[in-house]
This record gives structure tokens, sequence and C-alpha cells, in this order.
């Protein structure tokens, strides 16, 4: 199911005429009716800053009032598994360094990034709510960073941006000086990650991080990209405006999920960026002929 509020209905073509695959345009943030469910997940709301900040209200919206609806429907098909994708939002400007699921973090509760860290707190908060009430067979994902094909290019992420910037020759913008840190996932082993998360059989809920380890500043991003795209003429040019609680670190602590799921990345962050990039210069000279 999905609005395509920011999914984009061309990444999932070679699916529609799959007889194994049936696509339900709706909105969960209105009740939903379907029947004959064997699992649940719960991917639905805009995660980049831009998709989640144009309309902060419908954001909070899609994870509470969406949280809400997604658990009824698990409870009319029998109390079915949901996986719910939360973030590494919740844990908002760390103290606490890497972030393991323990820590309660540091999130401005007014600031203009908390209809997302917010509504995706209160959304682990409900399916907790659910399953001590009803026992629905809840479990949490807390996401960092994630990049890989078919990503939006101007979907306002750090590895999309970069990476068109890169390819069109234009300045790569780094908010402030650019020691500000993330662990990039890649795609494929966040997939991984959430099907042994819903298949696991000792009724783990998490939450629970799936995320890469590998920790490097957003300078460091900027230049290993320039590296993979050495045809390119873009330089590096710090904006003095930085983004209103925009968190300084992010490592993930993924002890929990080495122990509980079995799970642990594979893909480098240069692995991971090969194809990524190919993906993009496809799109940018789409996009060009689309303009032309």
């Amino acid at each position: 199911m999905d609005n395509f509020y920011t999914g984009r209905k061309q990444n999932i073509a070679d699916l529609l005429n799959n007889p194994h695959f049936r696509l339900i345009e709706g909105d969960i943030t209105l009740p939903i009716e379907q029947e004959g469910l064997d699992q649940i997940y719960n991917l639905a709301c805009p995660a980049s800053p831009p998709a989640y900040q144009k309309d902060p209200i419908y954001t909070w919206r899609t994870s509470v009032f969406g949280m809400n609806n997604v658990l009824e429907l698990s409870r009319r098909n029998g109390n079915i598994p949901i996986l719910q994708a939360s973030t590494s939002e919740v844990y908002g400007d760390p103290l606490e360094h890497p972030q393991k699921e323990s820590y309660w973090g540091n999130v401005n509760p007014c600031g203009v990034r908390s209809c997302y860290d917010e509504g995706k707190r209160a959304a682990e908060s409900i399916c907790m709510d659910f399953f001590r009430k009803y026992k629905t067979p809840v479990r949490i994902v807390r996401i960092f960073n994630t990049y890989g094909p078919a990503m939006d290019p101007q979907d306002g992420r750090v590895v999309s941006n970069f990476i068109v910037q890169t390819l069109t020759n234009q300045d790569i913008s780094m908010y402030g000086d650019g020691m500000q840190t993330r662990s990039f996932q890649y795609v494929s082993d966040l997939i991984k990650g959430m099907i042994k998360l819903m298949e696991n059989k000792a009724g783990f809920t998490g939450p629970v991080n799936i995320g890469n380890p590998g920790e490097y500043t957003l300078k460091q991003l900027a230049e290993i990209i320039l590296e993979m795209i050495p045809e390119s003429k873009s330089k590096i040019v710090e904006q003095k405006n930085i983004r209103e609680d925009d968190p300084r670190i992010r490592k993930p602590d993924i002890s929990l999920a080495k122990k509980m799921l079995g799970w642990e990345p594979e893909i480098s962050l240069t692995e991971g960026l090969t194809p990524t990039i190919e993906y993009f210069r496809k799109e940018v000279v789409v996009d060009r002929n689309r303009k032309s």
C-alpha cells in the first residue's frame, strides 16, 4: 500500500504485472480494511528532512494515527506479526556514542524535526502498548541512514544530494564544517536485517538497531564521492547556516542485532556507492533529456 507521497511508482514498474504482487493505492492515516494477511511491514512515513518538514502535521499523523490503524489491522487479521520501521532519529542529537537501544535519546520535542523524531518515538510506544495489552507480535527496527539505487534524486538526503551535485558539476553543499558524522547502510543489508527480525522465532520485539557502524564525517563522504566520480568539476563548499537540530554524531551499536538476529552488514560504503552512483548517473541523463 502506498499513497506515493514520496514514493515513485516507476520503482515498482517491474512488479505491476506479477500475479503475486498487488498494489493498493491508499493512506494509512485512514482506516484500512484488508483481510487474509499474514505479516505487515509498516514503512510508511516521509524519511528525509525536506519531505517530512513539508507538512509536519501530516508526518506525525502518518506515524501516530497510521501506526494505530496498522496495529488494529493486525488484530483484525488474527494478531499477525507487524514490523515497524522506526529510526535512529529517536536518539536525537545523542549524548551517548555509539547509540545502544537502551539509550532514551536527546530529542527537541518542539523543534522543526520533532514531527518525525517524536512521531516515531510515539509509534514505538503504541507498538509496545499493543504488545503488552493484546500480545500483538510487534517488531521494532531502528533504521540508520540507508542509501542505494531507486532513491529519489530530489529527496534531500545527504547521499543523493552529494552524488547528484557531483554528477552535475555543482558545488557540494556542506552545512557547517562537515564534521558531523553518519553511518551509511546499503539497502540490501537493511532488507536482510528486517526479514531476520520479522522471521525470528524467539518472539524478539526489539527495538533493535539496524545500521552500518562504519562512521564517516560528511566531509569524508563528499571526498569519497568526488574520488569515485573523477570527471566531476565539483568542489566542496561550506554553508554557514546549519540545519536546526541536525545531529552532530550518529553511529549504531549493533551488538543486539548480532546476538538476537545473527545479523551484521556486509556491504562497505564504497561497494554500495558504486551501483548507487551508476543509478544516479542514469537518472541525471534522463532528467536532462526530459528538460531538453
